[in-house]
């Protein structure tokens, strides 16, 4: 099997586990990233996660199991790294926008790569520091994965969202403590366990709202 044939298999495997419904496009469009983002690894850096099976099960299938839950229409990831979770999202759900917001240039330039390569054209990659950044309208939802604690992500992103806007926080072990350091102006309206295909740890997803 060729590592694209091996890479499929891992991706259809974990969307039955999953139980998303994807096209052979947008299958497509998932293994294509992962190609692309390890070969851009030998050289930036932008994953610590070397072997592509490996990314296909941290790094997609494990943003692939927010799909369920994520509302809104007009969504930012901060501190999106190399794309994550927004870019499996943004290739899951063609019909909402993903602003993909980091402070390094090198990862912005390979999203930027990664739009024109896959064709996507929900997707837009800014670079800047997140307390610089304003969106041309207040967002529906704050996205973030291993970006900051959730008192941190609270201060920093508070300016992309009015009062019906969310934040929505993945995490890994259950984050009581970053819960009990939330200030009064926040509150978490609920949490869910995910279960990740083939990955081996704990998984959560927190909803923050203004109060």
């Amino acid at each position: 099997m060729t590592i694209q044939q091996e890479l499929h298999t891992i991706l259809v495997s974990g969307l039955d586990a999953l139980s998303l419904n994807l096209s052979d496009k947008q299958q497509q469009q998932l293994v294509d990233y992962v190609l692309l983002m390890d070969k851009w690894n030998k050289a930036y850096n932008l994953t610590s996660v070397r072997d592509p099976k490996q990314m296909m099960v941290k790094h997609i299938l494990d943003s692939l199991a927010i799909v369920p839950f994520l509302e809104g229409e007009n969504i930012i990831d901060v501190g999106t790294g190399p794309g994550l979770p927004g870019m499996p999202l943004a290739i899951a759900f063609p019909e909402k926008s993903f602003t993909l917001l980091d402070s390094l240039g090198k990862r912005v330039r390979f999203m930027t790569q990664c739009v024109h390569t896959l064709g996507l054209t929900n997707v837009s990659p800014v670079q800047s520091r997140v307390e610089e950044h304003n969106g041309e309208s207040p967002y529906d939802i704050v996205l973030s994965r291993a970006f900051a604690s959730l008192k941190d992500m609270l201060h920093w992103c508070q300016h992309l969202v009015d009062s019906e806007g969310q934040f929505l926080a993945l995490k890994g072990q259950f984050p009581q403590d970053e819960i009990d350091e939330v200030s009064g102006h926040f509150h978490v309206s609920k949490t869910e366990n995910l279960t990740v295909p083939n990955l081996v740890g704990e998984r959560h997803l927190v909803w923050l709202k203004k109060k």
